[in-house]
């Protein structure tokens, strides 16, 4: 690696909090192989599902509130927070394989009403 590149990686591992560039890398390693692991839609994860919606829109919380429990057996916590007059924010963590979540969170997504989110996956398995 040229002298720039390592130059500015320095500058970058120092900022987030790194002592050495060995602790960088391993966790840039970590990172990639836990990505692997959540990119198999048959590997047991965890998704954080995070979105806003308007609760005005007709029958969205009782079909919101259907489909959490059709899954109620993955879901672990929700949390619900009124944002204003018109929007909510959801949290939902639930434990499932990747693509079951995956499938989940494009149902809700998808609902009228849910102005946005996204979904965030992570492995609780060990990674060397």
């Amino acid at each position: 690696m040229d002298n720039e590149f390592l130059k500015e990686f320095d500058n970058l591992i120092t900022t987030i909090g790194y002592n050495t560039r060995s602790e960088a890398i391993r966790d840039l390693i970590r990172e990639k192989m836990a990505e692997r692991k959540i990119k198999n839609r048959n590997t047991t994860v965890f998704g954080i599902l995070t979105f806003v919606y308007d609760h005005h829109k007709r029958e969205i919380q009782k079909t919101l509130n259907n489909i959490q429990h059709h899954h109620f057996k993955n879901i672990v916590f929700t949390t619900h927070v009124h944002v204003d007059h018109h929007n909510c924010l959801e949290i939902i963590v639930i434990k499932d394989k990747a693509g079951n979540i995956q499938n989940f969170a494009k149902i809700v997504l998808s609902l009228k009403g849910v102005k946005h989110g996204k979904l965030n996956l992570i492995t609780s398995e060990k990674i060397l």
